[in-house]
């Protein structure tokens, strides 16, 4: 069997194509909202490298690395007929781990008084990085779903999970005895 080519050159005027076989351009919304996706999952890897990380969080972080895998084939799905869809593996219980999760971790961590600067551990400022990356995905996918329906486990997953990371990164420099840094609005 022969090995199959990484380059195609079918990209190479700018066009790509959807699981489907449907032509767009690169920089269509579609093509921003699971690119955007893609990049937070590799985001995500790489706090997923993090040394002494705790099995139960490497765990959880692959779950969630899977459904956004999930969530980035449902994107790159054409929808031509607008027609409403579901992403597969998907649902409210994905929703309800998130949420369990973010409760968890918010009842270890001090109340949020103040604003928090990014940072603290490296562990938690690579969370800080993969939380706004997560909101630029949320932008993504509601502009998507102005133009074609996008199932709204998608969006809420999205939302929960910028709220996971935030709480993450703020248990990250708990645990580790880091002080978090507050936003200084007189500087």
């Amino acid at each position: 069997m022969k090995k199959s080519s990484l380059y195609t050159r079918t990209g190479d005027a700018g066009m790509t194509s959807l699981i489907g076989g449907t032509r767009v351009k690169k920089n269509s919304v579609r093509i921003a909202a699971y690119g955007d996706v893609d990049e937070l999952n590799s985001n995500i890897g790489v706090l997923v490298t993090s040394p002494n990380l705790i099995d139960e969080f490497r765990d959880f972080f692959i779950y969630i690395q899977n459904k956004l895998f999930n969530i980035g084939a449902y994107l790159a799905t054409d929808n031509p007929t607008n027609t409403p869809t579901e992403c597969k593996g998907l649902g409210q219980d994905a929703i309800s781990r998130l949420e369990q999760e973010i409760d968890r971790l918010d009842s270890e961590v001090p109340p949020f008084t103040q604003f928090i600067l990014p940072g603290g551990s490296r562990r938690s400022a690579l969370a800080h990085v993969c939380r706004t990356v997560c909101r630029r995905c949320e932008r993504s996918i509601i502009a998507l779903d102005e133009i074609s329906y996008v199932d709204p486990h998608v969006i809420r997953f999205i939302n929960r999970l910028s709220d996971f990371l935030f709480v993450f990164a703020r248990y990250n420099n708990v645990i580790n005895q880091v002080d978090e840094t507050f936003w200084n609005k007189d500087c």
